[in-house]
């Protein structure tokens, strides 16, 4: 009898000290990321400040940021897999949009993709040191809770897209935990192509809730990251009537992909 309650007390104290042990090993790879996000800026510090100083030189900023996303990547032990449905023209203007599940979605999107474009964002990812400084000078930042901030971001849109670059949009507006594969989509990237008349370019981002979870302490690991970067969906002769069908075409696309894949996990 004594025995047995000694072996129950034992199994509880190493079920506890595995668990202290998991978030111990969490949270060390969540400040590793951390590290990583920042190491990188300072090393290129000085041309990432000279190359976001101006619009004309941004997509030498680009070219960095690919750079300091690739760091990231491979220091977190990410593998991206790529596969691309279509070749994307080099210097052509196009709406980018992917799921949005982890904060290295960022990352990925930078890793993959070639042509320079302009992430448009929440504002409050200005607040973290050292990123955000380059992502308020860089990125066109929008109030998701001001009428006003929304119309600037169309017009800052315009801007960059009429010289030359493309734009990347997340359209579910965030990371949440309680939707099916795929929340549903925002408004906002279907208009701005529409009104610009340039194709969407869907993308999948397979494994990163996985590798990286939005939450602290929700855990990761290093592994494969599988990307599709789908045919682009032309936008020319369509009027803002067709927003809602594009949409819908969209996600549904990223969400049988992200089917196809859970399958194959």
């Amino acid at each position: 009898m004594k025995a047995t309650v000694i072996k129950k007390l034992f199994l509880k104290l190493k079920a506890f000290y595995l668990k202290i042990f998991i978030y111990i090993g969490r949270i060390a790879y969540r400040i590793w990321f951390y590290l990583l996000m920042a190491l990188p800026i300072l090393i290129l510090f000085p041309g990432l400040l000279i190359t976001s100083a101006s619009d004309k030189l941004y997509p030498y900023f680009f070219k960095l940021a690919r750079i300091w996303a690739k760091i990231i990547l491979f220091g977190m032990g990410f593998r991206v897999k790529l596969k691309k449905e279509q070749e994307i023209v080099f210097g052509k203007s196009y709406m980018f949009v992917a799921n949005h599940s982890s904060m290295t979605d960022i990352m990925l999107m930078l890793a993959v993709e070639k042509n320079p474009f302009v992430f448009v964002g929440k504002k409050e990812l200005a607040k973290i040191p050292l990123f955000g400084f380059f992502y308020k000078r860089t990125c066109i930042l929008v109030d998701r809770n001001s009428t006003k901030s929304k119309k600037e971001v169309f017009n800052r849109a315009q801007k960059r897209l009429n010289s030359g670059l493309s734009i990347c949009i997340f359209p579910e507006g965030g990371v949440f935990d309680d939707c099916d594969l795929v929340c549903e989509f925002k408004n906002g990237a279907f208009r701005l192509a529409i009104e610009h008349q340039i194709p969407i370019v869907p993308m999948t981002f397979a494994d990163n809730l996985k590798r990286f979870p939005y939450a602290f302490l929700a855990g990761g690991s290093p592994g494969k990251m599988r990307v599709t970067i789908h045919k682009p969906i032309p936008t020319k002769g369509l009027d803002l009537t067709s927003r809602n069908a594009l949409k819908t075409q969209t996600r549904d696309l990223i969400y049988n992909k992200l089917k196809k894949y859970h399958e194959l996990t």
